[in-house]
């Protein structure tokens, strides 16, 4: 039976904003694309704004930071970890699934905050919690986890996080926790094959320094129990977690208890959130955190896929979805079920947007002319570490351009290891809209060698990429090399790609050389990414860096959401 599928078509600027302004609803998902795992907070004393964090898995710069006033309008506005010597064991990960695991971001406010605009200035720090996986280690080598905290008086200044402080724990998903009598807790997960269970910890966030480590809980029964966050509220401390492995089955599960150390006594409704086993279209829904608004009123965020039950199409990957909470006095919170156009609690009626931060909101087009004496914009990324002279912005004699250097392996490179820490020559944005068109111009007029090649990828991971490429294989008659060539990638439906090439001053030349299926990127941690490439293809006697590539007229154009 056919599908029917329905698109919001958002058209830039504030079209999202004055779209669903009424009745309080909004769209899910709020941070679409490549944003799982997601953790947020309201901070009242940063002009009443709200904060969410995200798992990065291998792609720099780290954890991204999103920032909102109206919990619908999303700015990028930096990333957590954004020096390469804070996390130099980045540049040598192994697998697809390693790398940046579920931070948790929480604040605790200082004793004299006076707000953000205050004389005083804040007080108060942000926090991060989160584990760098190497997860091709077997599951019982603690050296697979990795775990620290990092902090910040400011996260909207880039370079303001902390080195971090290493803590030993032989898990990931790790969540920290003040008590009311200042006493931090850091709560974590275990490799279910090894342990399915949830530990709980003092730590010295200035040390790492851990006190014994208890079992308040296991949760249901579920596959890996994991994701847990500590709460306490009516003086009950509430533990949230996710089960059910981060599938067709994911579920959130949640328990209490009067004593932080427990027993904990599990929700007679569990699971609280789930769209397991329905029809809906938002398949996935797990790993939630909870906050409140400037309200009072209770919202979960938690990670979902735009598969529907089908469960083979979801080339964005899990995304950052929001849900209302009703939360009464002693009571159990209830989750309204995750949708792709909900209601929700009360919403400012006119869009509040947050002025500071350089980075874009998550729905914006892409309009990159790297003009001279500017910098990479915060919402490009690479996958691993990146070599400070492979990207240069508007050079002399190449203004208003990007140049690339090649390195010596393609976007198909195994692992880290085999890049020798000198990583892949790939910039990228995330894919955030169902339907879009991705364009640049190239001239490639460098390249030499039968293996040297430059183009654009639509990528998800090293064994799941399409991409369009220019080599010195003879062209077709209406091509040249010598001259500028546009390459196009194009979500021309929920399910396919495009991918043409034509002269950049002959668009009317334009061709269309292949179609991909979305299924074929749906798969492991991570979502979709399209930017371009350079590489000598592994010639023997290459080096990295050893041709320029210019690439201009960066466009990425939303063309519509499918939420339904």
């Amino acid at each position: 039976m056919a599908e029917i599928l329905s698109a919001i078509m958002l058209l830039g600027g504030l079209a999202l904003g004055n779209v669903i302004h009424q009745n309080s609803t909004y769209t899910n998902p709020v941070l679409p694309g490549f944003h799982p795992d997601p953790s947020c907070i309201f901070v009242p004393s940063w002009d009443n704004t709200y904060f969410c964090a995200s798992s990065s898995f291998n792609v720099f710069p780290v954890i991204p930071i999103h920032a909102s006033e109206d919990l619908r309008n999303w700015k990028l506005i930096g990333n957590a970890i954004s020096r390469p010597e804070m996390l130099p064991k980045l540049a040598a990960t192994i697998k697809d699934t390693s790398g940046i695991w579920a931070p948790t971001l929480r604040y605790r406010e200082g004793s004299d905050s006076t707000g953000k605009n205050g004389s005083d200035h804040r007080k108060g720090r942000f926090w991060i919690s989160t584990t760098l996986v190497f997860d091709n280690l077997a599951a019982d080598n603690e050296s697979r986890w990795d775990n620290f905290v990092i902090s910040t008086d400011d996260p909207f200044k880039a370079d303001s996080w902390t080195e971090p402080v290493h803590f030993d724990f032989g898990g990931y998903d790790t969540s920290l926790f003040w008590d009311d009598d200042g006493q931090v807790y850091v709560t974590g997960s275990h490799e279910y094959k090894v342990w399915p269970g949830i530990q709980t910890a003092t730590i010295d966030l200035q040390t790492g320094e851990t006190g014994p480590w208890l079992n308040p809980w296991n949760g249901t029964g579920g596959l890996a129990p994991e994701g847990p966050h500590l709460y306490k509220k009516d003086e009950y401390y509430y533990l949230l977690l996710a089960e059910g492995g981060t599938g067709e089955g994911h579920m959130v599960t949640m328990a209490r208890s009067r004593d932080i150390n427990g027993p904990y006594e599990p929700a007679p409704h569990n699971p609280v959130l789930s769209n397991a086993n329905t029809t809906a279209f938002f398949q996935a829904v797990g790993h939630a955190d909870l906050f409140q608004d400037v309200h009072g009123s209770w919202w979960a965020v938690a990670l979902s896929t735009r598969s529907g039950p089908a469960f083979k199409n979801y080339p964005m990957g899990r995304e950052t979805v929001l849900t209302p909470v009703t939360w009464e006095t002693g009571q159990w919170p209830i989750f309204q079920k995750v949708s792709g156009i909900t209601s929700g609690w009360e919403l400012p009626s006119e869009p509040i947007l947050v002025s500071d931060g350089e980075g874009p909101y998550v729905y914006s087009p892409d309009h990159l002319t790297f003009p001279p004496n500017s910098t990479l914009p915060l919402h490009l990324i690479h996958w691993r570490l990146p070599l400070p002279d492979t990207y240069l912005v508007s050079p002399p004699g190449n203004e208003n351009s990007l140049v690339l250097r090649p390195s010596v392996l393609n976007l198909t490179s195994t692992n880290g290891l085999s890049t020798s820490g000198k990583g892949q020559t790939f910039i990228s944005r995330r894919q955030t809209d169902s339907l879009f068109t991705y364009e640049l111009d190239i001239n490639a007029s460098n390249l030499r060698n039968k293996e040297d090649e430059v183009g654009v990828s639509v990528y998800l991971a090293e064994a799941y990429h399409f991409d369009l490429g220019i080599t010195v294989f003879p062209f077709p008659q209406y091509l040249s090399i010598a001259s500028p060539i546009n390459l196009e990638i194009k979500a021309f439906n929920w399910t396919h790609y495009s991918f043409a090439a034509g002269p950049r001053d002959a668009r009317h030349l334009m061709q269309t050389y292949g179609i991909a299926r979305g299924e074929q990127l749906s798969a492991g941690f991570t979502g979709t990414l399209v930017g371009p490439y350079a590489t000598t293809n592994g010639r023997e006697g290459s080096q990295n860096g050893e041709f320029e590539v210019a690439v201009g007229n960066w466009t990425y154009l939303p063309q519509g959401q499918i939420i339904n």
